[in-house]
């Protein structure tokens, strides 16, 4: 079974969408190679996608993040889907029956027309079998776009969002390209209101929380800076990686020694899928069974994928965290007892 690690190029981010995990050798490999690109592809400093001008048909014209704007002459009916956050997004916006292949890492919804396409190396060949009229990635990398264009075929990237704004943005962008804007729009009302609920619901406390979010066992991290860090912030949660530093300051390694010092409230676990993590397995790390969130058994065990993605599901992690935050809360509130 795979590790992963934080995506630090956009080449992986391609491959997954995982942009927050990946295998440790690949990651320490490429910090040198990508430089800046690779906070880019873990979203810090991902383009931030404006929605196309309301439009009321086609033909259409769109810029991806790319910067390359592209043309669709009509309402696509053959979508290849290279990113599984766009798949995600595309099935909310119910335009699902347009997809005719996703790429191998879009495992959500289960309905996806999975196949064997790469979004890491995308196979210009085996993209054209499908007769595309639009294919939507998160990124360029294996230089796809012009491969494409010259069998006239659109490719929109949309990449990894840096906030909820981006990421709203995107579906918008999505529905207009695929003639599902109105769907779009309900999408984006719905998780803003939902967003705004589950926020409401955590009060502050005597005093601010700590979060400590586990990229997988090695102890990678999100700081707040990161799309999933949003979700900390929203909640009203000090990030302990906020207080550390490495090569990928978004993305650090932290060692055992600072986390059990920083005495995090809460432990979210990324890496339960990947890395098979879990409270067992979390309170047996040595010294691990002193920190609050041990003792308390505040250990959120995330799905990888949903706490990875930039789609609708996020709306689903932070309701997770959020109910776990608000317990939190009421036992900080809670009268103390007289023994």
């Amino acid at each position: 079974m795979r590790k992963h690690l934080c995506a630090t190029s956009a080449k992986l981010v391609a491959q997954t969408d995982r942009a927050w995990r990946r295998r440790r050798s690949h990651f320490v490999q490429l910090i040198g190679a990508a430089g800046v690109a690779l906070l880019a592809a873990c979203g810090t400093g991902a383009t931030t996608i404006a929605p196309a001008a309301s439009t009321t048909g086609f033909p259409l014209t769109i810029k991806g993040g790319n910067g390359v704007t592209i043309t669709l002459a009509k309402r696509p009916s053959h979508i290849v889907s290279l990113s599984p956050t766009a798949t995600e997004m595309l099935f909310a916006i119910s335009a699902g029956s347009q997809v005719v292949a996703v790429d191998d890492q879009s495992n959500y919804p289960s309905s996806a027309p999975m196949t064997k396409l790469s979004g890491f190396q995308p196979n210009i060949e085996a993209i054209t079998t499908y007769s595309p009229d639009l294919v939507g990635a998160s990124d360029d990398s294996g230089g796809h776009v012009h491969g494409l264009s010259g069998a006239n075929i659109p490719v929109l990237i949309e990449p990894a969002a840096k906030d909820l704004n981006g990421a709203y943005a995107e579906i918008q962008q999505l529905g207009m390209a695929t003639g599902h804007e109105a769907n779009a729009n309900s999408v984006v009302q719905k998780m803003r209101s939902d967003v705004a609920t589950v926020v409401a619901s955590v009060r502050k406390p005597p005093r601010p929380l700590s979060v400590y979010h586990e990229l997988d066992e090695t102890h990678y991290s999100a700081t707040s800076h990161t799309f999933i860090g949003q979700a900390y912030s929203l909640l009203g949660l000090r990030n302990i990686a906020d207080n550390a530093s490495g090569s990928v300051p978004d993305y650090p390694q932290l060692s055992a020694e600072f986390i059990v010092s920083a005495n995090p409230d809460l432990i979210v676990l990324a890496d339960t899928k990947c890395c098979h993590q879990d409270a067992r397995t979390i309170a047996a790390r040595p010294g691990w069974s002193a920190v609050a969130a041990v003792k308390r058994g505040e250990i959120v065990a995330a799905d990888d994928d949903i706490a990875s993605r930039w789609g609708p599901r996020f709306v689903d992690f932070l309701r997770l965290v959020g109910q776990h935050v608000a317990e939190l809360e009421r036992q900080a509130s809670a009268p103390a007892t007289s023994g």
